[in-house]
């Protein structure tokens, strides 16, 4: 960690005066908790092709692709836990003192830590959904032995509902985003670089509304120059186990 304990005080009294505390994470808070990221050096697509998660490549190879899919998705994520990081985001949401978590991740870590004001941009790997139907499974109730895995109801595919390529954000998670960060006089932006659009264009939006911007990072960022206002360098849960020294 090479941020300084000035620098961790300093950020601790802009969260516990905040008015409006958003949060906004990426992949970096999850992988303390074994959970790669997707980009840079050891991330999943330095491992896998990433076509298998275009849409059409999946409505046209549903079972090529739930191959990788179940691969990454369901095996990596299966005995990861919630770390430092998130349980200091559910704390402070516990204490009155966090508005909303707004995640580009996938994981349901942030549940498992025991937020509840969570608006997940990209979707969420727990869930499958019909793609003819609609209907909604949770990943516990559906077998992968046999892939792709079908609803009950039409024996149609299901697709994890989470945002594929070529697909857009969901429009309640996409307003919600907007309308939350747009009022946050403090945004903590968590394990994200801002390489994912439109996620990576949040920030910006709190900036312009006159926000603080406190960045943790282990390394520095499209928005450590242009936006952080406080930039805690180090692996997300360390600076929070920092963070939550001072916190309570």
């Amino acid at each position: 960690m090479h941020c300084s304990e000035q620098d961790i005080i300093r950020a601790a009294g802009l969260m516990a005066n905040a008015k409006h505390l958003v949060a906004f994470t990426g992949a970096g808070i999850s992988v303390e908790s074994g959970i790669p990221t997707f980009r840079g050096e050891g991330g999943i697509w330095s491992q896998h092709d990433p076509s298998f998660l275009d849409i059409d490549y999946f409505c046209s190879n549903p079972s090529e692709s739930w191959q990788a899919i179940s691969k990454i998705f369901y095996q990596y994520f299966l005995d990861a836990s919630p770390n430092a990081a998130h349980y200091l985001l559910a704390r402070l949401e516990k204490e009155g003192m966090l508005r909303s978590v707004i995640t580009q991740n996938i994981d349901n870590m942030h549940y498992e830590a025991g937020n509840s004001k969570v608006i997940e941009y990209h979707g969420n790997s727990k869930w499958l959904k019909c793609s003819h139907c609609g209907e909604r499974y949770e990943i516990s109730t559906v077998s992968l032995d046999a892939l792709p895995p079908r609803c009950t109801d039409d024996q149609e595919v299901l697709k994890p509902d989470f945002v594929f390529f070529g697909e857009g954000i969901p429009p309640e998670a996409a307003s919600r985003s907007v309308e939350e960060i747009s009022g946050a006089d403090v945004l903590l932006i968590v394990g994200t670089t801002g390489e994912i659009m439109p996620a990576g264009m949040l920030p910006s939006i709190a900036k312009s509304n006159g926000a603080t911007v406190i960045e943790i990072n282990p390394s520095r960022s499209s928005f450590t120059d242009s936006l952080t206002d406080l930039f805690l360098q180090g692996p997300a849960g360390a600076v929070c186990s920092e963070l939550d020294s001072y916190l309570f």
